[in-house]
């Protein structure tokens, strides 16, 4: 599989401006510097492993994110634990009979 990195750096950019961050804050939380992210967004330069770690974790996302394009499952459950955060004892109950439901599911 090979990468594109011009890609990458645009999935970078829209994380990054998706939680309304600088450069030079997300820079500063990476311990890089702001002109290395600027090139990492522009496929100027190419990032190390670390690095586009470190940027999954300042941009609260997942690498896969960046090198594919697709969150993992994580994100998900985040979502829908939220959603179950106000439902009472009865609504949980459904949820839960749905699940069990759909995973005797054959898709």
């Amino acid at each position: 599989m090979e990468l594109d990195y011009s890609l990458i750096g645009e999935r970078i950019r829209k994380r990054r401006r998706e939680l309304g961050m600088t450069q030079a804050r997300v820079a500063e939380l990476c311990d890089v510097s702001d002109q290395y992210l600027s090139n990492i967004e522009r496929a100027v330069s190419i990032p190390s492993t670390e690095v586009v770690m470190r940027l999954a974790v300042a941009l609260d996302t997942t690498p896969d994110q960046f090198l594919v394009g697709t969150a993992r499952q994580e994100e998900r459950w985040r979502d829908v634990a939220q959603g179950l955060r106000g439902l009472d004892r009865k609504q949980l109950e459904l949820v839960e009979r749905f699940v069990e439901w759909v995973g005797e599911q054959e898709m």
